[in-house]
């Protein structure tokens, strides 16, 4: 597999501002070395339990197969770096995974950790809307934040149950809502208005990275408003699944306050120095974020779950019925 350019020039930036799938593969190759780095991404218990976490979350309880598992052959959708079925698959939901994303230098990396994890997966470079596995070959598919990517979801998620063997289960986890979107974008972008200009006074100004990596996640920034192309009411996120013949559809919700806390904590993260933060400083954002997440669960009982940040989203594709 070549080595894609790790960084998109400026005209590239322009030229793909009208094509998402464009703009997905050069994203998504400028970001793939980094990407484990920039979300905190790992392979070890504290990413294991977060992905089986969110996958019993949205998974009912006593669903066929069990949720111990393993499915016999799982695929991912929009792997990236192979955060979600590879920690699955550490986790025992899992045997034998195909890994598949638009951009060639996820699917290399995904497929570098999953040898050195020594874990049964292959990686296609795939377009989620016309997945190149025959009709019902696998027995789950997931993904982790790829469905808003995805410009057609009506056929994607055809595509999905096509794929699947009847019986076979889908789950889609870290979702956009609606509302959680605004206010993440918000908070964003006004954490990052501040944290770059309050770095340019003196005292901060060893705090402040080069210009050319503030330049950088600018022209990333332009690119990521252009591919991701859905933010979702959990309702309408439950329609496209049931449109496509899924039964046994099912849509929660999880993170509010984490969210508010998040994402000023992960862009003051992106504008400063990493070696000012540290190792303390890493503890403190996930110890906040493991407590929030612990109260948000608790308000999930009385708060609407479109408040909340991050849907999931799981389904069966439909068994044929047992002759009498």
């Amino acid at each position: 597999m070549t080595a894609p350019n790790p960084h998109a020039t400026q005209a590239e930036v322009d030229a793909a501002r009208n094509d998402p799938k464009l703009a997905n593969v050069l994203y998504h190759d400028w970001e793939a070395g980094t990407y484990d780095e920039k979300w905190s991404i790992s392979y070890d218990e504290r990413c294991i339990t977060f992905a089986v976490d969110r996958f019993c979350a949205v998974v009912p309880p006593g669903s066929s197969p069990p949720i111990s598992g393993p499915y016999e052959h799982a695929l991912e959708l929009g792997c990236g770096t192979g955060f979600f079925l590879l920690n699955l698959m550490q986790g025992g939901i899992a045997k034998k995974g195909t890994v598949t994303d638009l951009s060639p230098g996820m699917v290399e990396v995904a497929v570098r950790n999953a040898e050195g994890l020594g874990l049964d997966v292959e990686g296609r470079v795939a377009d989620a809307e016309t997945i190149p596995m025959p009709d019902a070959s696998v027995d789950l598919v997931v993904g982790h934040a790829v469905l808003h990517h995805i410009p057609d979801l009506d056929r994607a998620f055809r595509e999905i149950l096509r794929v699947l063997k009847p019986g076979g289960r889908f789950v889609f986890a870290g979702e956009p809502t609606r509302i959680g979107d605004l206010y993440a974008r918000k908070l964003g972008q006004a954490t990052w208005w501040a944290t770059t200009n309050l770095t340019r006074l003196g005292p901060l100004r060893s705090w402040r990275r080069p210009q050319d990596e503030l330049d950088e996640s600018s022209r990333a920034a332009a690119l990521e408003a252009v591919v991701d192309q859905h933010v979702f009411d959990p309702t309408r996120l439950e329609r496209f699944a049931l449109g496509a013949g899924a039964v046994d559809v099912r849509c929660v919700t999880e993170e509010l306050t984490a969210a508010l806390f998040g994402w000023p904590v992960r862009t003051f993260e992106a504008a400063v120095r990493p070696e000012k933060l540290g190792f303390p400083w890493a503890m403190f954002a996930y110890r906040s974020w493991q407590r929030l997440s612990w109260l948000d669960a608790r308000l999930a009982r009385v708060v609407p779950r479109g408040l909340f940040y991050n849907a999931l989203v799981t389904g069966v594709r439909p068994a044929p019925p047992v002759s009498p």
